[in-house]
């Protein structure tokens, strides 16, 4: 009996303090998840102060960044890519004529010459843009043929006494069958093209070989661009645009106009 009766104050103390250990875990734990949340807005804040200060297209987005270094940095493959927005803009004068820099908004002109090995495709590239200027490109090239003032060649009449049918409006697509488009819209000609305006001193890429740009692509990133910025202008300031602009500055100067 004296057993019991020693006991039972001490289980009505035990009693007693759970509920202020509990309330002390309850309150630490309140105050941690304050902290850790007053941490994470303190770093948002941060993040926008960061995207305000800075362009889009200047830096890697933090979100993306790894936590620690995840390969490691091999000097022999260094390459710097031009960052300067006054050069950039040169190189949209040179290839669009006077006011060019201007035709585009500032983030897209950076986004158009970027190749998706740049930054490890963190910051945006140009694929999308390219796929839709292509078509653009060949497009006005195949009109551009049709309407050329070269007369085609006579075809042989059919050995089985048909008549073929004949329209004035039929009369250029004969033409689009003396030289295959991809001999005048060739992956060298338009990467030498690109060359002569300057555009391999601002292309954003990251090569393979650092001493061998030819073995490491240079020419299907320059064509890439090419297309990007067709893309680009016809996205901003529509096909009109983007077709006189690719008559003028790609078909005239490879010789198709």
């Amino acid at each position: 009996m004296a057993s019991r009766t020693t006991c039972k104050p001490l289980m009505s103390a035990i009693k007693r303090s759970r509920p202020i250990c509990e309330n002390a875990t309850s309150i630490s734990s309140r105050t941690s998840i304050r902290q850790i949340s007053a941490t994470a807005t303190k770093r948002e804040v941060n993040l926008e102060a960061d995207k305000t200060d800075r362009p889009r297209w200047s830096y890697t987005p933090e979100e993306m960044k790894a936590p620690y270094p995840w390969k490691p940095t091999d000097p022999k493959k260094a390459w710097n890519c031009n960052s300067d927005p006054a050069i950039l803009d040169r190189f949209y004068a040179s290839f669009l004529g006077p006011g060019g820099e201007s035709v585009l908004t500032e983030e897209i002109k950076w986004l158009a010459i970027t190749h998706k090995s740049f930054d490890q495709g963190r910051r945006g590239f140009n694929d999308r843009l390219a796929f839709f200027g292509r078509r653009i490109l060949t497009m006005q090239a195949n009109l551009a043929m049709v309407h050329s003032a070269s007369k085609p060649k006579p075809r042989n009449p059919p050995t089985d006494g048909r008549q073929p049918v004949t329209h004035p409006a039929l009369e250029g697509l004969a033409k689009l069958e003396e030289v295959p488009l991809s001999d005048i819209l060739s992956r060298a000609r338009i990467a030498n093209l690109a060359t002569s305006t300057g555009m391999r001193d601002i292309i954003r890429w990251q090569p393979r070989l650092v001493d061998n740009l030819g073995s490491s692509g240079v020419e299907v990133v320059l064509n890439g661009c090419v297309y990007a910025i067709i893309g680009a202008i016809s996205l901003q300031r529509g096909g009109e645009v983007a077709g006189e602009i690719t008559r003028e500055k790609i078909l005239k100067p490879l010789g198709i106009l």
